[in-house]
């Protein structure tokens, strides 16, 4: 069977190459005679697995070696949680800017452990924009500043960091490794794998030493970074496959000349689709234009029914998962790293008929 293109926003598409070299891997992983998910995580092996992707990693997004990487598990779901457990360790407080389903359930969560003070919102508009914040609305009396730096629901992406001397901690889950950025300008980047790393059940967290040597020692031992991080991400038996499966996307991205390239990829992927969109007779784009995402491209045709009869058609056509979200409907196209240039072309031309054919 053809693979279809998919436009899935999670679990998403993953380059061929590594699916190609994973299915090579499959019954022996080089000379070991196993897979890799049959090998224990203490092995000679698999610690040269966990090391690459780590290193890996770093050279990708130039990570100083102040900050400690860490593969975890739980998702973002969980460093919700965990974040705040770790780094409201002063004033029990933290400031929010809420710009989608994820960053109020990032929210809901800091409240189990102390105040989350929304400093602004787009909630107003549907998350549509990307509120405005100056420095006046970060008050001193906080541990850090939160923001989700693209919202794969509806599509937006802040284009420039909050005006503070806070540490900054960011959820990249949906756009890590898609553009170039400086890792210093953040005390914690944290990011779940499915969309655009691997496949689901690792999670990556990027967080500064600093940051690292002021959380409570008396945490859960699951729910400490210091217990993570000094035990390498194998307090408990980590998810070896997804590691794997995440270090063989890591190898990918460098052939393709690192996140550099993939930026100017994205740039242009985006660009095509956003294009078209503007211009259609019958798509729109509810996103205001400066703030909108590269990797989920949101658009309705203003009927519901048209917007279904789009999206079977579309999976007819071979591109599959292309529905909205079901809290704004409508269609989202989530083109990821993985996603090749054809893909968004094809898509293209299928919009360019089903508009000829429903205008």
């Amino acid at each position: 069977m053809e693979r279809v293109y998919n436009f899935s926003a999670g679990p998403a598409v993953l380059p061929l190459e590594v699916l190609e070299q994973a299915k090579a891997d499959f019954i022996s992983y080089e000379s070991s005679g196993m897979n890799v998910m049959e090998m224990s995580h203490r092995s000679k092996d698999y610690q040269e697995i966990f090391d690459a992707a780590e290193a890996d990693l770093r050279s990708l997004m130039h990570i100083p070696d102040s900050y400690k990487v860490m593969f975890l598990q739980g998702g973002a779901s969980l460093q919700f949680l965990m974040v705040p457990m770790n780094l409201m360790t002063k004033y029990k407080k933290a400031h929010f800017i809420k710009t989608g389903a994820w960053a109020k359930k990032a929210i809901a969560e800091a409240k189990f452990v102390g105040e989350a003070n929304v400093v602004a919102s787009s909630e107003d508009d549907t998350f549509s924009y990307i509120p405005q914040t100056d420095a006046s609305m970060f008050t001193d009396d906080a541990d850090y500043v939160h923001i989700t730096s693209n919202n794969t629901i509806y599509g937006t992406r802040f284009t420039q960091l909050p005006d503070t001397k806070l540490p900054i901690v960011s959820d990249m889950s949906s756009c890590i490794l898609s553009e170039e950025l400086d890792v210093n300008d953040y005390g914690l980047i944290y990011a779940g794998a499915q969309k655009n790393i691997g496949p689901a059940g690792v999670t990556v967290a990027i967080v500064n030493g600093d940051i690292y040597d002021k959380a409570p020692d008396d945490l859960p031992h699951m729910l400490s970074y210091k217990t993570q991080a000094e035990n390498g991400s194998m307090f408990n038996t980590p998810p070896t496959y997804a590691i794997y499966i995440a270090g063989l996307v890591f190898q990918w991205l460098k052939k393709q000349g690192g996140v550099a390239a993939m930026q100017q990829l994205n740039e242009r992927k985006a660009g095509k689709l956003y294009d078209f969109i503007d211009n259609s007779a019958l798509f729109s784009n509810p996103v205001r234009k400066q703030d909108r995402s590269m990797m989920n491209v949101t658009f309705v045709t203003g009927d519901a029914d048209k917007d279904a009869a789009f999206v079977k058609g579309a999976k007819e056509a071979g591109m599959v998962n292309l529905k909205g979200h079901r809290s704004v409907g409508g269609m989202r196209a989530s083109i990821y790293n993985a996603m090749p240039e054809a893909g968004v072309d094809t898509l293209i031309g299928f919009m360019k008929k089903f508009e000829m054919e429903n205008a």
